[in-house]
């Protein structure tokens, strides 16, 4: 046996015995034993480092300084989950996708929803190739180097498998582990960890991958990724994905019906108590993965899946005073600040009141016993009042009138849920607020720029307006506080860069009122340039698809304001993206102007993705579900039997991929 095949027999050998131990939970070697082969390949492989490799059992050790982690793009974007907290919710999602499908032959898939980070791993040819953070969605860290000191994700698979493909999952830290560690932290008399969610989270962002390895981090994986046809159902793939190495849960189980799911959800209710790891609620989603196509997605969530959330958690406790916030948008929050209570794993000192109603509706007032829970187990908020414990002295809470900021008058127009402060370019947290919201990922995306140094930069008199930031020069930055040459150079050079961003974000970025990172595209995409746009009346606005009064309103009074003329007039002359590029432009026709299109069944030329991307480059719109508005139909392979009876009972066209295809080139 050569020096290679004896490194090769001792890799496959150490990775059976770690899925075996990590995954199966069953182990066939002993540590000592285990050991003794890790030691024997760490000195082969290091007498023969022309055999390295980074899948290695030995690389799992860790011991990779990571001081940066690299944003990376998301070649498939991570969705949100639209979450449900009654049986009535799952109802009212089980019709949605009945009617869209034409059917209600759906069979679902059940699966523990798993408390912990998301990471989106990535496979080429069986073996692992990279591991990033959800981040927001779109973007996320490259945190490879920590995923693999992490033993129960294989770095080569067993058996054949897709060829290239990602798998979705969940970093969790098992409660026994948790423990473990907080046990160790109070005997070196260190602050024990709040909770196994937000330490697994923050595993991932440690810069040195051999600490990352001592902590007992596992991975619970629940969702293929892949463009390959291998598999038709949801349930399918994943059976698969463990019988190659993956660690996936054995609790999913397939529904027939709402009934069955309803089942699932009773049965968990009480038994995820018993589990080694923290579950707040059931995961349903569509098995077929035809039909998962069929549904696609909303702005945020796929339509074929929904989160049933178990009933959060409650505490009572004081209420000490109520304080207001402000928002970018001038908007007013009021906040209650709370006696510190435990809750769901977490010190909860503050919880939002929402707007001027909610504290009148639930009687909110200063000194009351509070009943807390977290919305979603994430965000706390007051449910209740306990009327018993009222102090005698009570009186009802007065909201504010004036700006707690900047003193100036409170407005709130008709229809209208909050309060706003009218002050926009005088009010210190609505300037810091747009101006953060202006350099967000989803935004200019500005690199080396956080929020703490443009409250700094404020504070200094150096920045007014998002604006100012392209005047900045690095002799001017270093002075400030924790702010050396490298990065205040980064910071000027990363403003730069962000000319790069392409229109539809910078107008996103504006922070226009109303006008979120689906409304912006929308707009981007049918005025072309924001002359255009702020060149355009009410009854132009109301015209594009989707865009309402409020929004339109909202565009004019953005595009009337002189101190925003002015801003748009700098963005232009720093070379802003204010318009659609040539090369965007090249690609988008009118021929399908008007046209409502509905896509179904399975391609072969093109994805169902890039389908939808030309029928919206030449101007048509893509609808989910048929109707008399319904102008024709591309239909591929094994379109649902019930969308063609639909089609055909109302006279609807339907035409082939190859027909679409002539048709816009």
């Amino acid at each position: 046996m050569t020096i290679q095949q004896q490194i090769e027999t001792l890799r496959e050998d150490l990775r059976a015995h770690n899925y075996n131990y990590y995954v199966l939970d069953n182990a066939t070697i002993s540590d000592f034993d285990f050991d003794i082969k890790l030691k024997e390949l760490e000195k082969l492989e290091e007498e023969n480092p022309q055999f390295f490799d980074a899948n290695s059992p030995t690389q799992r050790v860790g011991g990779g300084i990571t001081k940066n982690f690299e944003t990376v793009t998301h070649k498939n974007r991570m969705y949100s989950l639209d979450n449900s907290y009654s049986k009535e919710d799952l109802l009212d999602w089980e019709k949605r996708i009945q009617k869209m499908l034409g059917t209600d032959d759906i069979e679902y898939t059940c699966e523990l929803k798993y408390d912990g980070a998301s990471i989106n791993l990535t496979f080429e040819n069986g073996k692992f190739v990279k591991a990033v953070t959800r981040g927001d969605g779109f973007q996320g860290d490259d945190v490879s180097k920590n995923i693999r000191t992490i033993k129960s994700i294989p770095l080569h698979l067993k058996n054949d498998f897709v060829t290239d493909f990602e798998m979705r999952g969940e970093i969790i830290l098992p409660l026994g582990g948790f423990n473990k560690m907080n046990e160790e932290r109070v005997s070196n008399g260190e602050e024990e960890y709040k909770n196994p969610r937000n330490t697994a989270s923050g595993s991932l962002k440690l810069q040195d991958s051999a600490e990352v390895a001592k902590r007992p981090l596992d991975c619970l994986l629940y969702q293929v990724v892949t463009s390959e046809r291998k598999y038709k159902t949801h349930f399918e793939s994943l059976e698969n994905a463990r019988k190659v190495g993956f660690k996936v849960p054995k609790t999913i189980t397939l529904a027939a019906s709402i009934d069955a799911v309803f089942d699932f959800v009773n049965s968990w209710d009480s038994k995820r108590h018993n589990l080694p790891y923290e579950t707040d609620g059931v995961v349903i989603k569509v098995n077929n993965l035809q039909q998962q196509e069929e549904l696609g997605y909303t702005a945020k969530a796929p339509r074929w899946a929904i989160a049933y959330k178990f009933k959060a958690e409650q505490v009572s406790t004081v209420l000490h005073e109520i304080t207001y916030q402000v928002g970018r948008t001038g908007a007013i929050t009021p906040v209650a600040n709370l006696e510190p209570v435990q809750l769901a794993g977490t010190v909860v000192k503050r919880a939002s009141l929402h707007n001027a109603d909610q504290i009148e509706k639930l009687d909110i007032r200063i000194n009351d016993t509070v009943f807390v829970e977290k919305g979603g187990e994430i965000i706390p908020k007051i449910i209740a009042v306990d009327l018993t414990k009222r102090p005698e002295s009570s009186a009802p809470t007065k909201y504010a009138t004036n700006c707690p900021e900047c003193n100036t008058e409170l407005v709130r127009t008709v229809g209208d849920a909050k309060h706003y402060c009218p002050n926009e370019f005088g009010c210190a947290p609505q300037i810091t607020g747009r101006i953060q919201h202006f350099i967000s990922r989803k935004a200019m995306d500005i690199d080396g720029l956080g929020g703490e140094t443009v409250d700094l930069l404020r504070k200094e008199g150096l920045i007014h307006n998002y604006a100012d930031l392209y005047d900045l020069k690095v002799e001017q930055v270093i002075p400030l506080e924790r702010m050396a040459e490298k990065s205040a150079q980064n910071m000027v050079d990363g403003i730069k860069k962000s000319t790069e961003i392409p229109f539809e974000k910078v107008l996103f970025a504006l922070g226009i009122r109303f006008v979120g990172e689906t409304v912006a595209k929308k707009l981007a995409k049918h005025f072309k340039s924001i002359d255009n746009l702020m060149a355009a009346d009410l009854e132009t606005l109301i015209s594009v698809d989707e865009i309402g009064e409020r929004i339109a309103q909202s565009v004019i009074d953005f595009s009337q304001d002189l101190g925003n003329i002015q801003l748009i007039d700098r963005l232009k002359s720093y070379g802003v993206q204010l318009e659609v590029s040539a090369e965007n432009l090249a690609n988008q026709t009118d021929k399908l102007q008007g046209k409502v299109i509905v896509v179904s069944g399975v391609f072969h030329q093109m994805s169902r993705n890039e389908l939808k991307k030309a029928i919206e480059d030449n101007g048509g719109k893509v609808s989910s579900s048929i109707s008399k508005k319904t102008s024709f139909i591309v239909a591929g392979d094994n379109m649902g039997p019930s969308k063609l009876t639909k089609a055909q009972d109302l006279g609807v066209e339907i035409i082939t991929e190859q027909d679409f295809i002539n048709l816009i080139n």
